[in-house]
């Protein structure tokens, strides 16, 4: 595609969109198209264009759109029911799975959204810990919720630990309970962990921060203080969680967080997440073992769903089959090391990062190793990568490749000769 051709007809939905939903969209891709179906690797908007899909829905069509298998798990369960707000079989399965796969998980408790996870690993924390303050990590992605939304992506980054809100409505208390620390700065992480441990119930963290991987020791070493002091610390696995590995992040670095969020790829397209964790923590959802006053109050309407539930099973069964992974890991590599060499024969400034299921290139020569350096990459040159690439039949995120079990090595091939074209423009920039 070298001019991304628009219907009537798709031109006619983005239009009434505009006209009832807030900037036009649901809060998330910022280009204007319609999709109207996804198969493998592809999708197909309502205009009939094709796209090489390394969105995949922000992550969680990790084995691509409409798996055989997954479909039939889904159109079983939808025959027996959607939703039931009670226990059932396919939830109860899919707990037990995650429990067999991630190193801290010894119980689950289920949830709709990414968002939901990161916020009760955070509550359970303060609960167990019968502290307040979270630290976490400037630039650090933790959804929607107001803990989360500080310093995510600050515009004028403050002095550590001082948090500061990315979004209007957040109460002004909530930096108080807040502190901020600097990615793979582990002397200062400590140093605000030991200064401030009597007011801290955790540390939450991304195993690796939005594309920045941990460097040798980071992660190990926030076990270790963690664990020194008695705080929880939490691994925000929503994106990294079935995706780094079958044991997800934990897995890949061989560090056990003492919980963790789970999201995207364990509802196989649909709306689930988790916290999980040890038993020392996860009693804390449960007012018989820890008393009315000290337990955390947790419902959720759609929580278990046994739909989406069906959905992550037939997913994880995927993913179990030998050589998933080494496929996965080969696949991204290869688009990986493709990028680095375009970046080169352009003379761009420019480098690829982050790791073969997950990455994208950053615009700067500077060495990335947190949120500041990071934001020292072009936004510019992205902003026009990304344009060119979307023209040119490839859809992706605004800052992120995700790499799916449904990519060939002919669709590698056809993604780097569209990176090329849209590397020529950048060059020209």
């Amino acid at each position: 595609m070298t001019q991304r051709a628009i219907t009537d007809m798709e031109a006619a939905i983005a239009e009434r969109a505009r006209k009832v939903l807030p900037a036009g969209g649901f809060g998330n891709v910022s280009f204007d198209v319609v999709i109207r179906e996804g198969r493998g690797g592809r999708v197909w908007d309502e205009s009939g264009n094709e796209y090489l899909d390394f969105l995949l829905g922000s992550g969680p069509m990790l084995v691509g759109h409409a798996h055989p298998h997954v479909t039939a798990a889904v159109q079983e369960q939808v025959a027996k029911g959607s939703t039931f707000f009670a226990n059932n079989e396919a939830g109860v399965r899919l707990a037990e799975a995650i429990v067999d796969a991630v190193a801290c998980a010894e119980k689950v408790r289920f949830l709709s959204s990414g968002s939901e996870a990161t916020f009760y690993a955070m509550r359970v924390a303060r609960a167990w810990r019968q502290r307040s303050k979270i630290l976490k990590f400037e630039g650090g992605f933790h959804g929607m919720s107001d803990y989360a939304l500080m310093s995510m992506a600050p515009v004028r980054p403050g002095n550590f630990p001082q948090a500061t809100a990315d979004t209007a409505g957040i109460p002004d208390t909530v930096s108080d309970e807040i502190l901020i620390a600097p990615f793979n700065d582990i002397d200062t992480a400590v140093s605000l962990i030991r200064e401030h441990q009597d007011e801290l119930a955790g540390v939450i963290v991304e195993p690796l921060q939005r594309m920045i991987p941990p460097e040798p020791g980071f992660l190990e070493s926030l076990r270790d203080v963690t664990r020194e002091f008695g705080l929880a610390l939490i691994f925000d696995e929503v994106v990294t969680g079935f995706r780094f590995a079958y044991g997800g992040a934990q897995e890949l670095y061989g560090v056990t967080p003492d919980l963790c969020a789970l999201g995207k790829v364990i509802g196989g397209g649909y709306p689930l997440s988790a916290v999980a964790g040890r038993e020392e923590c996860m009693k804390y959802f449960d007012a018989r073992e820890v008393g009315v006053e000290n337990a955390v109050k947790q419902i959720g309407t759609l929580s278990g769903n046994p739909v989406a539930a069906a959905a992550g099973l037939a997913t994880l069964e995927i993913l179990q089959t030998p050589g998933t992974f080494e496929n996965l890991f080969s696949t991204g590599q290869r688009l990986m090391d493709g990028l680095t060499a375009l970046i080169a024969k352009h003379g761009v400034k420019g480098q690829v990062r982050g790791v073969p299921p997950m990455f994208d290139i950053l615009f700067t020569d500077a060495d990335v190793k947190d949120y500041r350096s990071a934001a020292q990459s072009d936004s510019a040159m992205l902003k026009v990568f990304n344009e060119q690439v979307l023209l040119g039949g490839l859809l992706k995120g605004d800052n992120k490749f995700y790499v799916s079990t449904a990519h060939t090595i002919e669709d590698i091939e056809e993604a780097l000769a569209i990176c090329d074209v849209a590397l020529t423009a950048v060059a020209k920039e």
